[in-house]
């Protein structure tokens, strides 16, 4: 079945960088979209980026102002979230997802068929 496992959330200081990886089993990356969301404390959900399965072209990449990247690496069905600068407003847990199909509109959260549990990353000093 799809299953979808986040990792790489911490701690980390103002200004740094994480990476977080969404490890896929069950589907192909080929043929699937993959997204990243976030839930800040007492926040609403709030869509980051989207990698295309066909093409893997990245979506809504303005929306972070160029400070977070998506990437994918198909032989290990994992995508990535590279988070750079990252300030005490980027806290939140971080979610992947995904859907059969192109990457929906950036707020369309009920369009995604599947979830991963979530990453919490904190950014402290």
């Amino acid at each position: 079945q799809v299953q979808l496992v986040e990792s790489g959330g911490g701690l980390v200081q103002p200004g740094g960088t994480l990476r977080l990886s969404c490890a896929a089993s069950g589907f192909s990356l080929d043929y699937y979209a993959v997204g990243w969301a976030r839930q800040g404390p007492g926040q609403e959900r709030e869509g980051l980026l989207c990698i295309s399965g066909d093409d893997g072209r990245a979506h809504y990449a303005n929306s972070m102002k160029g400070r977070f990247t998506i990437s994918r690496d198909n032989a290990k069905s994992t995508v990535y979230l590279q988070m750079n600068s990252l300030q005490p407003e980027d806290t939140a847990v971080y979610y992947c997802a995904t859907r059969r199909g192109p990457c929906p509109s950036r707020r369309d959260y009920n369009s995604w068929a599947y979830w991963g549990q979530g990453t919490q990353v904190t950014v402290s000093s």
